[in-house]
C-alpha cells in the first residue's frame, strides 16, 4: 500500500440526546444511545505523514508537544492502521482546533475524527466513512459522530455512528456561551468512570436515556423545535444529575454556567425558541432558530461570567484537505 501525507478536517459535535457511560470499556462502546448536531464554527485539522526514518511517532496538538495520555491514544490509532497494513512507518502528526481544547466543546471529537480520516488515507487503507466512524470511536466515543455533518446517532453498543437528518432538512443554530478559561479540571473518561463506580443515579441514567433519545429522534424527524428543545435540555440535565449525585460529586458547572441557563429560560418565557444543553464542561450551548441568533448571542453577551459567545450553523462532513503539490 502507498503511503503519503494526508490532511483532514473534521467539526466538533453536540450531543442533542446525551451519552454518559461505557457498555465495554475495552471496546470504547456507550452505554448509552446518543444523538448529535455537527458544528460548522468548531473544527480540527490534523496532518499525518508517514516516514519510515522516524524511529517514533512525533506528535504535535495546538503548537505542543504531545505526551502522556494525549501521546498515548494517537500512537494506538496509528498502531491499529500499522497493523492492518503490514507498514512499520512510523508517522508526523500535526494537528490543531480553531476553538479551545479539553474544555468541554467536543474537542476529542473533531480532533479523533480527523485523524482516523487522516490516518487512514495516509496509509493507503481503503476505509468507508462507516470504517473511519468505527476507527474513530475506539479513541472518542463522540468522534465516531464527527465524521459526518448534521445530525448523527450512535446507538450504544454500535460500532459506527449514522446520520440521521441532513443539515438542510431541518436547519438550526448553536449559540454557545463560553464561561471559563483554559481545560477542564477532570476529563470525560474519568468523569465517566467515576460517576458509573459511586453516583446511585447511574443506574436510573441508564435506565431512562434510551427512551428519552428515541423521543428526540422523533422529535427531530419531526422538525419540531418545541417538542425538541425540552426534551434536549431533559438530556443534558439528567446526565448531569448522575455525575452530582458522585461520591464526591463531579460538577462541571462554572458561576456563570448557572446564569446563562436562567437567561435562556428568561428568553424562552418572552417568546424566543432557545434551549440550553451543556457537555461535560462548564460552557452552555444553546440550541434555537436561525432567525433567533442575533437575539440569543446578546442577551448571552450580557450575562454574568461569560467571556465569549460563539455562533455555528451545522457542520459538513469530515474531508480530506488536498495536499499542497
Amino acid at each position: 500500500m502507498s503511503e503519503r501525507a494526508a490532511t483532514a478536517v473534521a467539526h466538533a459535535n453536540i450531543a442533542l440526546a446525551k451519552y454518559w457511560g461505557k457498555a465495554e470499556r475495552a471496546r470504547n462502546l456507550p452505554a448509552v444511545p446518543s444523538l448529535s448536531l455537527t458544528l460548522d464554527a468548531l473544527r480540527s485539522t490534523t496532518r499525518v505523514v508517514p516516514d519510515a526514518a522516524l524511529r517514533a511517532d512525533e506528535v504535535v496538538l495546538d503548537g505542543a508537544v504531545a505526551s502522556g495520555r494525549s501521546l498515548e491514544r494517537v500512537v494506538r490509532m496509528l498502531d491499529e492502521i500499522r497493523a492492518k497494513t503490514g507498514s512499520e512507518s512510523r508517522a508526523r502528526v500535526v494537528s490543531s482546533n480553531d476553538f479551545p481544547t479539553a474544555a468541554g466543546l467536543a474537542s476529542s471529537a473533531s480532533g479523533f475524527a480527523a485523524l482516523a480520516l487522516a490516518t487512514t488515507t495516509a496509509y493507503g487503507l481503503a476505509a468507508t466513512p462507516s470504517d473511519v466512524s468505527a476507527l474513530a470511536r475506539r479513541a472518542s466515543a463522540s468522534a465516531a459522530r464527527s465524521v459526518y455533518g448534521g445530525y448523527v446517532a450512535l446507538r450504544s453498543g454500535v460500532e459506527a455512528a449514522e446520520p440521521v437528518l441532513r443539515a438542510e432538512e431541518f436547519p438550526l443554530a448553536m449559540v454557545i456561551a463560553l464561561t471559563a478559561s483554559g481545560p477542564k479540571s477532570i476529563g470525560s473518561t474519568e468523569g465517566m468512570r467515576h460517576t458509573e463506580e459511586t453516583s446511585p443515579y447511574y443506574a436510573a441514567w441508564l435506565a431512562n436515556a434510551p427512551a428519552l433519545f428515541e423521543e428526540i429522534r422523533t422529535a427531530l424527524l419531526a422538525r419540531d423545535l418545541e417538542r425538541l428543545g425540552p426534551l434536549v435540555e431533559q438530556s443534558a440535565l439528567m446526565m448531569h444529575a448522575s455525575m452530582l449525585a458522585a461520591r464526591p460529586a463531579l460538577v462541571y458547572f462554572a458561576p456563570g454556567t448557572l446564569r446563562v441557563m436562567e437567561r435562556v429560560r428568561a428568553l424562552r418565557a418572552a417568546g424566543t425558541l432557545a434551549f440550553s444543553t451543556m457537555d461535560a464542561g462548564p460552557h452552555v450551548k444553546v440550541l434555537t432558530e436561525p432567525g433567533s441568533v442575533t437575539a440569543v448571542e446578546s442577551a448571552l453577551r450580557g450575562v454574568e461570567g461569560v467571556l465569549d459567545v460563539r455562533v455555528s450553523g451545522a457542520g459538513p462532513d469530515a474531508r480530506l484537505v488536498p495536499e499542497p503539490p
